[in-house]
């Protein structure tokens, strides 16, 4: 037995305000990528460079979001009876190796510029960093007020969190030249940046992978809900072979058996089941096959 809960309306609207969101944020990070990065050449900062390669990294990822949200809002087909909603977690997937490429690419730089310092025009340098700190805190406040845990969301902040820091640190690297002329500290701080964005990518790709291998969601602890089901459902003598993996961060999925009572009305098991799932573990799409005797799928040769 089968049933999904129509939500539809309620994804589609979240969807697009989303996508709006992405967009705008998208476009302000793409408007001043040029100017920073024209800067950091004046300049001689690598901070800047690191930043405004940082900020274009930015705006492709805020790109590839866009286009995943665009994606997602088609119909399911034959070939993809799901939808295109598991797009946004490849997006996201894709952003995070991005993020990591990128710091394997500051972390040269800043090797190479410890070895050979050059010289640094901090005051073009200090400008052009606080717009682009509050360049990037507009973003934010754009992205922030979405649906904070869509995984495609959560990608492209992580960027621009990574941006705003790398504003944060080129400031404070333009501050200490002009006070100190010590340019050393411009590759110091882009390599302490570059570990916080290291971070930030790898449990972006880690969570993406997890939900890539349709792994089970980190809310739902299987025996619990095993539990759960048999204790409050009346007529529900088993549950086994569950399945509960994640079509997108924020829609769990589920197929089980389920073993019902031979005086028990199945339907109404069935309902009970439903119902029990979605209040309490909110899960709102379950395949269950129904048994009154052995499990059909027991065997040598069955996989579960």
């Amino acid at each position: 037995m089968h049933s999904h809960q129509d939500n539809d309306h309620g994804h589609s609207h979240i969807g697009h305000a989303n996508e709006r969101r992405v967009f705008w944020a998208m476009v302000v990070t793409a408007l001043f990528m040029g100017a920073e990065f024209a800067g950091g050449l004046i300049s001689g900062s690598l901070a800047l460079i690191a930043d405004a390669g940082h900020m274009f990294t930015d705006a492709a990822a805020l790109a590839l979001a866009w286009g995943a949200f665009r994606i997602a809002r088609r119909p399911p087909d034959q070939l993809r009876s799901y939808g295109y909603d598991r797009f946004q977690v490849l997006a996201a997937f894709t952003n995070g190796l991005v993020l990591l490429a990128l710091v394997a690419w500051i972390l040269k730089e800043a090797f190479e510029r410890i070895l050979t310092p050059a010289p640094i025009m901090a005051t073009p340098m200090l400008v052009i960093a606080v717009l682009g700190l509050l360049v990037n805190i507009a973003s934010f406040r754009i992205l922030s007020g979405g649906d904070t845990e869509n995984i495609n969301i959560q990608g492209a902040m992580v960027h621009i969190i990574g941006d705003l820091l790398g504003s944060v640190a080129t400031i404070a690297a333009a501050l200490v030249i002009l006070w100190t002329g010590w340019t050393p500290i411009d590759p110091i701080l882009s390599v302490l940046v570059a570990l916080l964005i290291l971070r930030s990518g790898w449990a972006l790709v880690k969570k993406a992978a997890h939900i890539l291998m349709e792994g089970v969601p980190d809310s739902i602890d299987v025996e619990e809900l095993k539990s759960d089901l048999v204790e409050a459902v009346p007529g529900l003598v088993d549950a086994h072979h569950i399945h509960v993996w994640l079509l997108t961060a924020e829609r769990p999925l589920l197929t089980m058996h389920a073993t019902v009572d031979d005086h028990s009305d199945t339907e109404t098991v069935m309902a009970g089941i439903k119902a029990r799932l979605l209040e309490r573990h909110g899960i709102d799409h379950s395949t269950i096959q129904v048994e009154s005797g052995a499990c059909a799928d027991e065997g040598p040769d069955h996989r579960h």
